[in-house]
């Protein structure tokens, strides 16, 4: 098993495996397969140390993955709440960010329904 950017990468396909990276999809897994000259159809356990680290490699220099872009993006979402633009003020009260509605859906967001008191028919 391979370990390349503080993960350890299952036995599957290169491009597939890599995508277990944060901050890698699809297409950069594939892009990064070209770069280094790795068939992507061959497994993780079947390359070489030296395959190994030509990705490790290209991975570190091109690519800002894992620990990097958590932090980044950590701190890009704590500079619009302490700006208090509307995308920070709804990061802040944990609704939707993005224009979505809230009347009904945003689940995910708001978290369990509350119920509210003096919601019944008389």
């Amino acid at each position: 098993m391979a370990r390349i950017a503080g993960v350890d990468l299952p036995n599957k396909h290169v491009d597939v495996a890599l995508t277990y990276i944060y901050g890698l999809g699809p297409s950069s897994a594939r892009k990064i397969c070209a770069t280094t000259g790795i068939d992507a159809s061959k497994r993780i356990n079947d390359l070489t140390a030296e395959e190994v680290n030509r990705l490790r490699a290209v991975i570190e220099n091109d690519f800002k993955v894992e620990g990097r872009l958590r932090t980044e993006i950590s701190l890009n979402i704590k500079r619009l709440m302490d700006i208090g633009c509307y995308r920070g003020i709804r990061h802040r009260r944990g609704l939707p960010v993005r224009g979505q509605r809230t009347r009904t859906n945003a689940r995910t967001r708001k978290g369990k329904r509350r119920t509210v008191a003096g919601k019944r028919k008389k």
